[in-house]
């Protein structure tokens, strides 16, 4: 990238910081708030950078891994739910070590904005005993990667870095600076002894974790001095912050017109916890505001070091209820928790004056499946078909997710990635007078619905599997996976089949489809219900996005009014975002409608066609 300063998004900036530490391999699993990462490097890959997007975590950790063993400069890339995937091989890299250096970026997302967890990275770092590294603006990423990789190659382990939703979504100009000298992967080397280096066994742990012990020891000293985490300021009052929040106290000491005198402000930025600076910060101090998300894990070691070294220092935090304990936290937020803890008064936006004109709040806008998805039309097949028998639907986690919700009602369980194959195992051996369906995607099919399939088959469970194939991973922007036939270095392969795959595993019975045919949708589930066994229902139509992209002509569903009953029959059952009343009558939005069909045999009066418009090319 050329010198000078750019407008970059923070995942944008930790990936162009990757490129310019030299990284040589890139691996992850899509998901939010993570996935531009690997995606920007990708993209102004060069051919010199191997990246791809690995199954699952798991896998990307240790193709990850296997190249560090080489002296490679690696670097992972996940979401936080992700990390409970990779925690396998994470807690033994730590013990074995890497030869080149490897970075694991796992980006948090309090909220949660888009997960089915609000963990905290953080604890991750003390459990597994690696480093942490936790930037609090995009601009400040560019650079922190470059000193997580820089750490990781001088202890020789893995370290975390830890961006949250704020940081990876939010924009900042960005000063691009020379790339640093690249190091080339001097290749694996085995170890002569009886056990070698890169073979975990208990002799080898136990003298390993003794050196992990130490490390810690020494890297807390040395981020006592790190650059980033600093100590401003005077007075018997201070705040401590990480992260986003920092950013955020920082901010509000501004507005709040707080000189240095008033207030010290300890910003950690960077894990093992920094005791010395932390002791320096507490010095003569009578109470501690902390800032943080998720967790109260700074708040947590300062009160460990007050309690260590005898000192009568409040800290205040989550745990004393000055800060919420889930969810964002936010400048206006972080604004009243300063003011009240140092008694000056709030910050108050100024009120609009007459003359300008008030606007109303923003609508809630619902979570909801697109127009025309096929996933609608594969949830309302079964439902139909299934109507009045006893059922439990099982889901996952993807864009079908959102099947939960009303007036579909499709999604009955949801816990992980794969669970819905397992979860309906569980639900089956309990209820074994109900018929059981377990909904997942192909993405979350390759990354972890396969062990799941193969329980269920040598267990002899009676479930139904339905593998909702849309040709993509869609919920996180549409990611190549193993069943499209294209890597991330856009390398054509040959897809692999979900459908052998399945029949190899050995299930009894498998029926593929194409959910837009509404009548054989059903037939076939129908016929999967009469039978027993493990039986698959492979609904296959591409995501609209795909589709759409390469129609240069589509169909829209048109309302004939003078036929429209009112009856609000294509509304109440499909929940379509395209279909809507205006004035007693069904209305269709033709800029959303993409003529899926489903909703035309749906009406009685025969007001719902279709008819052909010119599409944009």
């Amino acid at each position: 990238m050329k010198r000078g300063r750019s407008l970059l998004m923070g995942n944008e900036a930790i990936a162009f910081g990757a490129m310019r530490a030299g990284v040589n391999v890139v691996t992850g699993y899509p998901g939010t708030p993570s996935t531009e990462i690997l995606e920007t490097v990708a993209k102004h890959n060069d051919g010199s950078i191997y990246v791809e997007w690995s199954v699952n975590e798991k896998t990307a950790l240790e193709v990850a891994a296997g190249a560090a063993f080489a002296g490679a400069r690696v670097m992972v890339t996940m979401k936080q739910v992700g990390l409970n995937i990779a925690s396998d091989p994470l807690m033994s890299l730590n013990y074995l070590g890497v030869k080149g250096s490897m970075v694991i970026v796992v980006a948090d997302d309090p909220g949660p904005i888009s997960s089915q967890t609000e963990q905290d990275t953080r604890h991750f770092s003390k459990y597994a005993k690696l480093a942490l590294f936790d930037p609090s603006t995009p601009e400040e990423a560019y650079t922190m990667i470059a000193d997580a990789f820089e750490y990781s190659a001088r202890y020789g382990e893995p370290v975390l870095f830890r961006p949250s939703t704020r940081v990876c979504h939010s924009c900042s100009s960005v000063e691009i600076l020379p790339d640093l000298a690249k190091i080339k992967p001097a290749g694996f080397e085995k170890d002569k002894q009886t056990e070698g280096q890169w073979v975990i066994f208990p002799k080898l742990t136990y003298v390993n974790k003794l050196k992990i012990e130490e490390n810690l020891k020494r890297m807390s000293d040395e981020f006592s001095a790190y650059e980033k985490n600093i100590l401003t300021g005077s007075g018997s009052r201070g705040i401590a912050a990480g992260g986003v929040s920092y950013a955020y106290a920082k901010e509000a000491l501004h507005q709040l017109n707080t000189g240095n005198e008033d207030c010290k402000l300890l910003k950690i930025s960077a894990y093992p916890f920094p005791d010395k600076l932390a002791l320096q910060f507490l010095k003569n101090l009578d109470e501690v505001l902390v800032i943080e998300e998720l967790d109260p894990v700074i708040e947590d070691e300062l009160v460990r070091l007050c309690g260590l070294n005898n000192l009568n220092v409040k800290i205040l935090g989550k745990r004393s209820g000055n800060i919420q304990t889930a969810g964002e936290n936010s400048p206006d937020s972080a604004a009243k928790a300063i003011a009240a803890f140092l008694g000056v008064s709030p910050v108050v936006t100024q009120e609009p004056s007459s003359s300008q004109i008030s606007l109303p709040p923003l609508p809630v806008r619902q979570p909801v499946l697109c127009a025309g998805c096929s996933h609608r039309a594969s949830f309302f097949a079964v439902k139909e078909a299934a109507k009045g028998k006893p059922c439990v639907f099982s889901g996952d986690i993807g864009c079908y997710t959102l099947g939960n919700a009303a007036p579909l009602n499709m999604v009955d369980t949801c816990v992980c990635m794969g669970a819905s194959i397992t979860a309906a195992q569980g639900l089956r051996r309990v209820e074994s007078d109900t018929t059981h369906f377990a909904f997942i995607g192909d993405s979350t099919f390759f990354h972890s619905g396969i062990t799941g399939v193969i329980n269920a088959v040598y267990n002899q469970t009676d479930i139904i599997v339905v593998v909702l194939d849309n040709g993509t991973t869609a919920m996180t922007g549409n990611q190549p996976h193993p069943g499209m036939g294209i890597t991330m270095m856009n390398k054509t392969v040959n897809k692999i089949s979900i459908e052998k795959i399945l029949k190899a595993a050995g299930v009894s019975s498998l029926i593929k489809v194409n959910p837009f045919n509404q009548k054989a949708a059903k037939t076939a589930v129908k016929k999967l219900m009469s039978q027993t066994g493990v039986r698959v229902l492979l609904f296959e139509a591409p995501c609209i996005y795909l589709k759409a992209s390469k129609n240069k002509r589509k169909e829209t569903a048109n309302i004939i009014v003078s036929k429209c009953s009112g009856c609000k029959l294509c509304v109440n059952k499909l929940g379509c975002p395209a279909i809507s009343m205006e004035n007693g009558k069904a209305v269709i939005n033709s800029a959303l409608c993409t003529g899926c069909g489903i909703c035309v045999p749906l009406c009685r009066t025969g007001a719902i066609v279709n008819r052909s418009i010119k599409g944009k090319k």
